[in-house]
């Protein structure tokens, strides 16, 4: 049974997915509330008794997001079950992902196509869209890496908990 303060945070935390990114509620709910659960890693029949929700409701979260690699499902060998996890190793799931700006600068290209004999003021606003897209694909990865020394920085420090330390069991059938 959840407590109070980690629904609570669930239910700030679905403010913000919401607000932010325009999360559907429970997509928000269910990634704060995997962030504070205990114990870690529940089944999605858990996750819908905890959040007071459906089954169905909380897979429709799960499969909104899980395809962005912010949580991951996974199954110990010989349960039957899915256990759901939030998962912040890789890029994708963490925002460093180019592929968004790849695209964006691949529509600019194709609407200064478009406008190719227009005057200036009129490709202005996209070639500043192919500007900052083409700004963002360099400087993302750079700081990925800066982000990734630091954590290993903060990680021998002690200021932060090693992930691998936290990383599921190795019978675990990653899906």
């Amino acid at each position: 049974m959840p407590s109070d303060e980690q629904l609570t945070f669930a239910d700030h935390m679905a403010r913000y997915y919401a607000t932010r990114f325009s999360f559907p509620p429970m997509v928000g709910r269910l990634i704060g509330y995997l962030t504070v659960c205990d114990p870690p890693n529940p089944t999605i029949g858990e996750l819908a008794d905890a959040l007071l929700a459906s089954r169905s409701a909380i897979a429709g979260a799960i499969n909104s997001v899980e395809n962005l690699g912010i949580l991951k499902r996974s199954r110990t060998a010989g349960e039957r079950m899915d256990r759901v996890r939030v998962d912040l190793s890789s890029a994708r799931a963490l925002g460093f992902d180019t592929s968004e700006y790849d695209e964006l600068a691949d529509l600019a290209r194709e609407g200064l196509a478009v406008l190719k004999d227009a005057p200036p003021e009129r490709r202005a606003t996209l070639e500043e869209v192919l500007a900052l897209a083409e700004f963002l694909v360099d400087r993302i990865p750079v700081m990925y890496e800066e982000w990734k020394k630091h954590r290993a920085s903060l990680i021998a420090s002690g200021e932060l908990t090693d992930p691998a330390a936290a990383a599921p069991d190795d019978n675990e059938v990653n899906r």
